[in-house]
């Protein structure tokens, strides 16, 4: 949801975005108001109680000392945020949450707080309108998982191969945070004989998982396991091993030149006359394993709409007739899931033949009029990466994370854009929690695909899905995606984490490139906040649109 707070005059104003995991507050304040600006203390409550506490600022003035040395951190009507939007992840869903954003001058020694707006938000509960979507917190490499489990590292130091569903369960919940939940009860919900699963699935290992569908087989649902499949491949042997208590006749190998890479769920009801009726499908880009779920960022989203699920039974029912037979796929799609650019709703597969998924991909980031939020993480078509970047010196706010990096990766000076690869502060900081990457296999750490169009207007466009934006996906691989048009909504729950794991990581990257030893203080004056006055600057032009103007 999105609330919008300005004083009689307009001169300041709040903005508020709420996912359901997350609230952007986007502050506006005049420009004749400028002078003497130190930043904005920001104070939360929680509906229920009577208490305001101050959020928290990981910098302070300089020679200032922390005032909470233990969380690095000190209370922002000491040490004021100097951006114009800060974002709070501390929040949980369908929780209703005031802020109070007061304008703060005087001095370092002296800050003075001034006018004040408050606004009010309640957070989605992950599902809305037929629609549940949830993403991992997927920072096992981070600040806060460091300071919240220390005792894990000396665990892992002395079991390198200690596996993740072996760890104690307080940092296993923190870091798939309701995501394997989300899973779970979707499998849970086909409860006996009356019900269908239909799963297909790229990398199946995770054994809550693994075990949660041979459980709905044992209690009678009718279950069928379409799993990526070549000879002698390895991923192949890992499924084919997860999968062993589930009978031969309940599962195939999807036997393709690249690679199966579809990750969804189809829920459907068993007739009387053993028909299947489809309710529900889980899809996103979520593989089924302890990076996927634990360690990569990743994304899981139920569409509870008979329509939909229709679309992923019947791309399924086509794989399970022909599994061997990657043209028979392409014919089939070609022919029954044509591009719709004037769907509100669209649901997309591939393989298909002349690009036309990635063409579309293209053609909805180049129409963008105000920004773009992205996460990607392989190399991308060149279309679609030519329409990311955009024109030089155009006024559409580009925000985006690669997984690695590329021509796409790094601040452009002549275009409205700051795009970032994933990093870590492997070497520590001042006062930084050395970082690392706990067990993961490989260095893949953003494996969400996501595209978002428009954030800041009241007609988002959103891509989501496991499809990676390249032509391999498009030509070759099996890959399903959405788009969803006017959803603000989703677009906020999307949009929020697209913005964590890009804020997250681009600082890290920064302080690598630049070899930072020490955190910049805050600024003791108004200094910090020239660029976001100056005309066509990003950080001018995101204070304007996210603020609404």
């Amino acid at each position: 949801m999105r609330v919008l707070r300005t004083n009689a005059a307009d001169t300041l104003r709040v903005k508020a975005y709420a996912g359901d995991t997350g609230v952007l507050l986007a502050m506006d304040l005049a420009a004749p108001r400028r002078a003497g600006l130190l930043g904005f203390a920001i104070e939360k409550r929680t509906k229920g109680f009577t208490a305001w506490r101050w959020l928290l600022s990981s910098l302070t003035f300089p020679g200032r000392e922390h005032t909470l040395p233990q969380w690095n951190a000190t209370p922002s009507n000491l040490a004021p945020i100097q951006k114009f939007r800060w974002a709070d992840y501390s929040v949980d869903s369908g929780v209703t949450y005031s802020y109070r954003v007061h304008v703060m001058r005087g001095t370092p020694e002296a800050p003075t707080l001034e006018e004040s707006l408050t606004v009010e938000v309640t957070t989605d509960r992950g599902a809305t309108a037929g629609q549940t979507v949830r993403f991992n917190r997927a920072v096992a490499a981070s600040q806060a998982f460091g300071r919240k489990f220390p005792d894990l590292d000396a665990l892992l130091t002395t079991n390198k191969q200690l596996p993740i569903e072996k760890w104690p369960e307080a940092p296993r919940t923190w870091l798939q945070r309701g995501l394997l939940d989300v899973i779970l009860t979707f499998i849970a919900a086909a409860k006996d004989s009356r019900w269908a699963l239909d799963v297909a699935i790229y990398e199946y290992e995770l054994a809550a998982i693994t075990g949660a569908v041979v459980a709905a087989h044992r209690r009678g649902v009718k279950v069928r396991v379409l799993y990526h499949a070549k000879t002698g491949d390895e991923q192949t042997l890992a499924n084919e091993a997860s999968l062993k208590r589930i009978p031969k006749a309940k599962k195939r190998g999807r036997v393709t030149s690249r690679i199966f890479h579809d990750k969804f769920i189809v829920l459907s009801k068993v007739e009387a006359n053993g028909s299947v009726t489809p309710m529900s499908v889980m899809c996103g880009s979520t593989n089924f394993t302890e990076n996927g779920v634990y360690r990569q960022a990743n994304v899981v989203h139920v569409v509870d709409k008979p329509a939909v699920a229709s679309e992923y039974a019947a791309l399924f029912t086509e794989l399970w007739t022909t599994p061997d037979s990657t043209a028979a796929t392409r014919t089939w799609i070609n022919g029954n899931n044509p591009i719709d650019p004037a769907s509100g709703f669209f649901v997309g597969f591939s393989p298909r033949s002349g690009n036309g998924d990635l063409d579309e991909f293209a053609r909805i980031i180049q129409a963008a009029d105000r920004d773009v939020l992205f996460a990607t993480a392989f190399a991308l078509y060149e279309p679609v990466l030519d329409a990311l970047l955009g024109g030089a010196h155009d006024d559409v706010l580009r925000f985006g994370i690669q997984n690695t990096k590329s021509r796409i990766t790094g601040y452009h000076a002549d275009r409205t854009a700051e795009f970032t690869a994933v990093a870590m502060l492997n070497k520590g900081l001042e006062g930084w929690v050395k970082e690392g990457l706990r067990g993961q296999r490989g260095n893949l750490s953003i494996h969400l695909k996501a595209v978002i169009v428009n954030f800041t207007s009241d007609d988002p466009t959103i891509i989501s899905g496991s499809h990676n934006l390249s032509q391999s996906a498009s030509n070759g691989n099996d890959e399903n995606f959405l788009i969803v048009r006017g959803d603000t909504n989703l677009a906020d729950r999307y949009g929020l984490e697209i913005l964590r794991f890009y804020e997250h990581y681009r600082f890290r990257y920064y302080a690598k490139l630049l070899a930072l030893k020490e955190v910049r203080p805050l600024a003791p004056d108004d200094l910090w906040t020239v660029p976001y006055y100056r005309a066509g600057n990003v950080k001018a032009l995101a204070r304007e649109r996210f603020a609404g103007r």
